[in-house]
């Protein structure tokens, strides 16, 4: 077995959290501020351009030290041996998992069955620079000569997600070339995003690894009809280009095997977009841009395979993710960049962490008897504190919460950049320590009023605060949760890089689609069976 099977609950350490758990829930953090002055200075992690503060967590020093003896109980230092030398580790697919060779340097060894597969690798990556600079260049034109303009990604899941957050997230670098994304298969989503195009000037990126995908494949066609009320067949080739390993159906569909950019199954969807499903970031950023992505990724690949755990940044966040999960029975975790440009952060981690560690039979094959995955959710602030911070601060639940914050801005308005960074310290401060009775009748509050008006404080936070944000620190922020993901997978002995969960819905999916164009019928609870009836009538 590539990965060791340890039920973490049978474990010492586990036991002992337990009884550690019992003895300090209780505890609040002002208190354990109160009474080591040198709290921040022990429970923070410098790093390159990182300053990863979590000391505002519900943890002592014991606490820590449970933790990191469970991550050594559970062998996590083998299983990362195990994932960077290409081991099957997706065992139930039978496959590597091998995203971290995407982005590692030319002269690194990675074998795939004995295969070093860096030179392929980067063979690829020479295409991608060499088609990204002739596109960007106004070199590579449309069928009536024009350069082009727009740049449409047609995927869904992992072919949309990734690259639609990282451009999103790199606007501020990002060239002439406007990019469009298209991935749900409701038409109205395709329908809106081509009436804004010019079909001279548009190309059109298909990244389905398959080119099976119901919704990928159902856009593109949809897609290329209405193209082609403009131009030939023979135009297809200069507008179309395609991330698969389908070969056959991708030149079916009338793409130029030469604008076929391959893909490997070693590769899961949600962590693709260092592969050539990356095409699109780089024609809207620029090669260099793209490669810096790459390099940050790279950067966080080794401090996390080499770093001791205790100052691994994401071992103890994992770390920290069990001890809420299963211990206070936290149920979600909540994500707030600090920055407008992370819109789509929390968006994309969800499919990563949520699909990723959604699972509910361990790695024996056995039904789990405690909780695994946590639910991720958040909104950049400032917004979000006009939105759901109330449930936070007052709420039932507990809520931890990663605070990501940049030192500098990068349109350099020092005014909004001290407006912002005052509220993203302020809420964690305001978190932690909550507002007692006393502080409230202080404030002149009286008589019934006085208890709405209490925080109860001891919320915890991680704050990470990076320099700035460049291609190079969001490569090191997205391979961090990469890795976090990881090893919450390896305490919780399941395994994170399948999804079958997602296939039974789109196999029902499509014996309804028969019933709505024929009259084939099939056995339906009588819910779904009206529900049917009731969409069919107005056909």
């Amino acid at each position: 077995m590539a990965l060791p099977s340890i039920n973490p609950t049978t474990t010492k350490s586990w036991n002992n959290l337990q009884k550690h758990f019992n003895e300090i829930s209780g505890l609040h953090m002002k208190d354990l501020f109160a009474e080591d002055k040198d709290r921040a200075n022990k429970f923070t992690i410098k790093w390159e351009d990182f300053y990863v503060d979590f000391s505002k967590n519900r943890i002592t020093e014991e606490t820590f030290k449970h933790l990191l003896e469970l991550a050594d109980e559970v062998k996590l230092k083998d299983a990362i041996k195990s994932q960077f030398s290409g081991e099957i580790i997706n065992e139930t697919e039978g496959r590597a998992v091998l995203h971290t060779a995407l982005r590692a340097p030319k002269d690194a060894d990675f074998k795939v069955d004995g295969v070093n597969v860096m030179p392929e690798i980067y063979a690829v990556k020479e295409k991608i620079e060499a088609f990204t600079n002739k596109v960007v260049n106004g070199e590579q034109k449309g069928f009536t000569g024009k350069s082009f303009t727009d740049v449409v990604n047609i995927g869904i899941g992992g072919s949309d997600l990734g690259p639609a957050m990282v451009v999103d997230s790199l606007q501020f670098y990002k060239n002439h070339l406007t990019t469009h994304f298209v991935s749900n298969v409701d038409g109205d989503h395709v329908n809106e995003v081509i009436k804004k195009l010019n079909p001279e000037t548009t190309l059109f990126v298909i990244v389905s690894k398959t080119f099976t995908t119901q919704e990928t494949l159902s856009n593109a066609n949809t897609i290329k009809e209405w193209f082609l009320k403009s131009a030939s067949e023979e135009a297809i080739a200069k507008h179309f280009v395609a991330v698969s390993t389908n070969i056959k159906n991708v030149k079916s569909f009338g793409i130029d095997e030469n604008n076929i950019f391959p893909m490997w199954d070693w590769v899961g969807g949600r962590f693709s977009l260092w592969s050539a499903v990356g095409l699109t970031i780089s024609l809207a950023v620029g090669y260099s841009n793209y490669e810096s992505l790459l390099k940050g990724a790279n950067k966080m690949d080794e401090h996390f395979k080499n770093e001791d755990f205790k100052s691994n940044i994401p071992v103890v966040l994992a770390l920290l993710t069990i001890w809420y999960n299963n211990f206070f029975k936290a149920e979600s975790e909540a994500v707030i960049p600090y920055s407008q440009y992370l819109n789509q952060f929390a968006t994309y981690l969800q499919q990563g962490i949520m699909e990723s560690n959604g699972k509910s039979v361990d790695r024996n094959g056995h039904p789990i008897k405690y909780q695994t995955g946590t639910i991720i959710w958040g909104e950049p602030g400032t917004n979000s504190q006009h939105a759901f911070f109330q449930l936070i601060h007052q709420g039932t639940k507990l809520i931890p919460a990663d605070f990501i914050g940049f030192v500098s801005s990068l349109h350099g308005n020092q005014d909004h950049q001290d407006k912002l960074m005052s509220n993203f310290l302020a809420q964690t401060e305001a978190l932690l320590n909550g507002k007692t009775e006393t502080e409230v009748i202080a404030e002149g509050a009286t008589g019934n009023l006085t208890p709405f008006k209490v925080f109860q404080g001891n919320k915890p936070t991680n704050t990470i605060f990076i320099n700035k944000l460049t291609p190079e620190s969001l490569g090191e922020l997205i391979a961090m949760y990469e890795h976090k993901i990881f090893v919450q997978g390896i305490i919780w002995n399941i395994f994170s890089y399948d999804q079958f969960g997602v296939e039974l819905g789109k196999q029902l999916a499509n014996k309804i689609l028969q019933e709505f164009n024929n009259s084939t019928t099939n056995a339906h609870d009588s819910s779904t069976q009206n529900l049917l009836n009731y969409y069919k009538q107005f056909k």
